[in-house]
């Protein structure tokens, strides 16, 4: 019972102007989730979303249970993405 994963535009444009090697840590982070989302992540005080950290990165999440669905929404360094 797997979640799929769906990234946003935004996502997708920062994936592409980050190196490789982040880039690749990022996509194997988002994978390991897929199986139990809870286990990794952690809820941003005061929304409803989530967020994951990869490193210096944070990724901003929605995840859906209803649908076992996981929404990328927003991708950042940690000094840039709660602004």
């Amino acid at each position: 019972m797997n979640y799929e994963l769906s990234y946003s535009d935004k996502v997708l444009k920062q994936l592409d102007k980050i190196d490789v090697i982040t880039h690749k840590r990022i996509l194997n982070a988002l994978e390991k989730i897929r199986i139990r989302p809870y286990s990794f992540v952690k809820r941003i005080v005061g929304t409803k979303f989530f967020r994951l950290r990869v490193g210096d990165y944070r990724i901003i999440l929605k995840i859906v249970n209803k649908k076992l669905i996981v929404f990328v929404l927003e991708l950042g360094h940690r000094r840039d993405i709660y602004k």
